[in-house]
């Protein structure tokens, strides 16, 4: 099979690539080589099946902070097609996209089809030829074109996008051309708890503070108590911000909550939390719950106090503060293991960002190559960064590829 541009991988990244760079040039051959029976498979399961296209985040300097891989890089490349641009591409085909209240964006519809929709009619209309079940085995870099090697028939293209994803045979083929792979590991999991008796309050979320003393990094969000142990924007950024880290431990390692996200202190905390609680001094313990706790994770909370519930807040003493004090502002749990966010899997890890000239994510190692989206040593939190990133590779990809 001839054809002017190979794209290698059928997800977000590679189709993108290929439609904006076909709608630049249409008389140009583009292929799009994808190794599963379906296309857009990531797409059609993100978000919950609603697909999470993008964030409400307009500003570069504050969008490239939610990227603990690519945070340096990605700035120029947001300046020229960020979230703005991304909105305005799909409405401009008719998807248009809605905002949630924490900035997530997604196809009115709700659905992840609208968007696999538009993409095959644009590949349609644009004569983008798609081929399932090629397997990828080879690539070979001639005088002045490449040769693909792949299962089923041998491709020649004048230049390649690779767009394959966490793929360790893409991988393997792109160190044979010169490239650095950064060993991968998990990105964006929650944690597996030791102490098992807090997954009787499964479903519980609250707004909190989670570090992990050892390593010294916290972040602040929405923790969700899960069957196994903690989930939630804010476990899955700590996830993400130490993923070397952690994988280092082997995901052993303790974390602290503060129930109560405030600055100060514990110490100080406790004559906080005494003037706080003295003016309800006829109540028991267990009624002066006055932090926005549900009544049963004030109850679990309380019982690891080991105050007696009954217990006057009048007759607390100087122990009792100090314990209330310190379960709610550094309750400490041991995590051993880790488990998948939902069936999105994500990877730290993949060509070294010092290989890529990221003003068009051209190779800097072999000429006419170009490489976008998760094949590269980027990841980002929860909340459509990740397709954003897929998303401004591959315009910028597309831009250069038909010049």
């Amino acid at each position: 099979m001839k054809c002017d541009i190979a794209i290698i991988g059928g997800g977000a990244a590679g189709f993108f690539t290929a439609i904006n760079a076909a709608t630049q040039n249409p008389k140009l051959k583009f292929v799009i080589l994808e190794r599963g029976k379906e296309v857009l498979s990531k797409v059609r399961i993100s978000g919950g099946g609603r697909c999470n296209v993008t964030h409400d985040c307009m500003d570069p300097r504050e969008l490239v902070k939610n990227y603990p891989r690519g945070e340096k890089e990605l700035l120029g490349p947001f300046s020229k097609f960020g979230p703005k641009q991304t909105i305005e591409w799909f409405e401009s085909r008719g998807v248009a996209l809605k905002t949630e209240s924490d900035g997530r964006m997604f196809p009115i519809s709700n659905k992840s089809q609208t968007i696999i929709d538009c993409f095959l009619n644009e590949c349609r209309k644009l004569g983008i030829v798609i081929e399932t079940g090629i397997v990828v085995k080879d690539i070979q870099k001639t005088a002045d074109s490449f040769e693909i090697t792949t299962t089923t028939q041998p491709v020649h293209a004048q230049k390649v996008v690779v767009a394959a994803g966490s793929s360790a045979k893409v991988w393997d083929i792109l160190q044979n051309l010169g490239h650095n792979i950064i060993p991968p590991i998990p990105s964006l999991f929650t944690f597996n708890v030791v102490e098992k008796e807090i997954t009787a309050l499964a479903g519980i979320s609250k707004r909190v503070s989670v570090s992990i003393p050892q390593l010294k990094l916290k972040q602040v969000g929405n923790l969700l108590i899960t069957h196994w142990g903690f989930s939630g924007p804010a476990v899955l950024r700590l996830s993400a911000v130490a993923a070397r880290e952690l994988a280092k431990l082997e995901y052993r390692f303790q974390i602290q909550i503060d129930w109560l996200n405030e600055d100060s202190t514990t110490a100080d905390y406790e004559t906080e939390l005494r003037t706080l609680l003295l003016e309800h001094h006829k109540k028991t313990i267990l009624n002066t719950n006055i932090f926005g706790f549900s009544n049963r994770h004030w109850l679990f909370l309380l019982e690891k106090t080991a105050i007696p519930q009954q217990k006057k807040i009048a007759e607390l003493s100087k122990k009792d503060y100090r314990a209330m004090a310190t379960v709610l502002r550094s309750d400490a749990y041991q995590i051993n293991g880790k488990s998948t966010f939902k069936e999105e899997f994500v990877t730290a890890g993949g060509v070294s960002l010092k290989d890529i000239n990221f003003k068009d994510f051209s190779s800097k190692k072999t000429e006419n190559l170009y490489i976008v989206g998760e094949c590269l040593n980027i990841d980002a939190v929860t909340g459509g960064f990740n397709f954003q990133n897929a998303w401004t590779g591959g315009f910028l990809a597309a831009m250069a590829l038909t010049q």
